[in-house]
């Protein structure tokens, strides 16, 4: 049984809502705080997560954010807020889908089946942190417990993609990010710093192409290539 994590502190909507999914066979957990989200997904790992942005203690967005960081389980923003900025904003940090209140709750469900028969026919979201480690403190990569090694440069970069998933980040951008204690990088070695490291994965036996490329626009650490 699929199970649905919904982090919302409307009661009454988040009555419908489970009864919405509770009637399509899914199971269910209600979370109304936002502080206890990250925590609570850690020790549970559920399939799929709807969750508003307004929450109290801790908003949607920094949930999003602090998830993305080790966990691919799809999200599905909900929000009163209707300006495509502030949807736009959810999507780039790393949302699967978004919808805004007031909303069908059979649409809902659709939207959650649909996005996980897209994520990997019906098997339970891969987290990251159980095939990749980076650990910032000793400078360390871990892929299915082996060990990645990486110049200083290459660590950096490696982790500046890694923890923002999906999203793209352009040449100069990551010159700027490693410039300040890196001072021999040039914009034009940057794509052969991103070889290396594609090297060493492969060499690593580890066969998703997570550093991905995105023509004329720069770099990603690609999240759909686990899971």
């Amino acid at each position: 049984m699929q199970h649905v994590l919904i982090v919302e502190d409307d009661a009454d909507i988040a009555h419908q809502v489970i009864l919405f999914f509770k009637a399509s066979g899914f199971k269910t957990t209600h979370i109304m705080d936002g502080a206890s989200v990250v925590a609570w997904i850690k020790l549970n790992k559920p399939d799929t997560i709807i969750m508003d942005v307004m929450l109290p203690n801790q908003d949607g967005v920094e949930c999003l954010k602090q998830i993305r960081q080790f966990s691919m389980v799809p999200i599905i923003m909900v929000t009163a807020k209707v300006a495509e900025a502030d949807r736009l904003r959810g999507l780039e940090l790393g949302a699967d889908d978004y919808v805004c209140k007031p909303f069908s709750g059979a649409e809902l469900v659709m939207r959650v089946k649909a996005i996980l028969r897209r994520c990997s026919a019906h098997e339970s979201p891969v987290y990251m942190e159980e095939l990749i480690e980076v650990n910032t403190d000793d400078l360390t990569v871990r892929i299915k417990g082996q060990q990645l090694i990486l110049t200083k440069v290459e660590f950096d970069l490696f982790s500046l993609l890694y923890h923002a998933p999906n999203r793209v980040f352009s040449r100069q951008y990551i010159l700027e990010h490693l410039q300040p204690s890196n001072f021999d990088i040039a914009d034009r070695v940057i794509d052969s710093h991103i070889k290396n490291i594609r090297k060493k994965i492969k060499h690593l036996n580890f066969s998703p192409k997570i550093v991905g490329s995105v023509y004329g626009a720069g770099y990603r650490f690609d999240k759909q290539q686990i899971g």
